[in-house]
């Protein structure tokens, strides 16, 4: 089982590409190698592959980066099957995985996170909770974003030393993270996590 991330800038052409391709360059060689585990085609658009488990924040942490930026969001479907045949390239890859994540992509509208699954009922249900979960990270500021950003990054780390990382207080810390709801999306996860377990 592989999920498959496939997502485009949102405004990519209202800044210097410069200003947010770097930024998505870093946050996808955080979850593998290019050009096996991700690329960037057509200027502004990417694919990423990752264990399934990793994928919703995965796509929360692209968010977060690129939220960074003065006028860019990211649309991401999650496909999540199989890989029935693995080449060098993602874009060359394929199996359901694929074929879901494409899927999704194509029926993304006003919803900037989708997920498709063999579970037609389960996707339901979760894509209801990240639409909820969206009215709030659509909005993150810059600065929400960033501390997002870092604590996903920095995973062990309590907020005392992303403080320190950030050279900003503890409490600016806590205070972006209840702005952002960065704990309801992380209950999300396990939520999302916790079913991909059951059998």
């Amino acid at each position: 089982m592989i999920a498959v991330l496939t997502g485009d800038i949102i405004n990519s052409r209202k800044s210097e590409v410069g200003d947010w391709l770097t930024k998505l360059k870093e946050v996808l060689s955080y979850y593998g190698q290019t050009s096996q585990n991700w690329e960037i085609f057509r200027g502004d658009s990417f694919q990423l592959s990752v264990s399934p488990n990793k994928a919703l924040v995965a796509a929360i942490h692209i968010k977060s980066v690129l939220k960074q930026t003065k006028h860019q969001d990211v649309r991401i479907a999650i496909g999540i099957g199989t890989e029935t045949y693995t080449a060098q390239k993602i874009s060359e890859s394929n199996g359901d995985a694929y074929i879901r994540s494409g899927e999704m992509f194509e029926s993304l509208k006003k919803q900037t996170l989708g997920i498709k699954s063999k579970d037609a009922q389960w996707d339901e249900t979760l894509n209801l909770m990240l639409s909820l979960a969206l009215l709030t990270a659509n909005n993150w500021s810059n600065t929400v974003a960033e501390i997002i950003a870092t604590v996903i990054e920095n995973s062990g780390k309590n907020q005392k030393d992303i403080a320190q990382i950030l050279r900003k207080s503890q409490s600016g810390i806590s205070e972006a993270l209840k702005r952002g709801g960065f704990e309801e999306i992380m209950n999300l996860n396990n939520y999302y996590q916790k079913h991909l377990t059951s059998p």
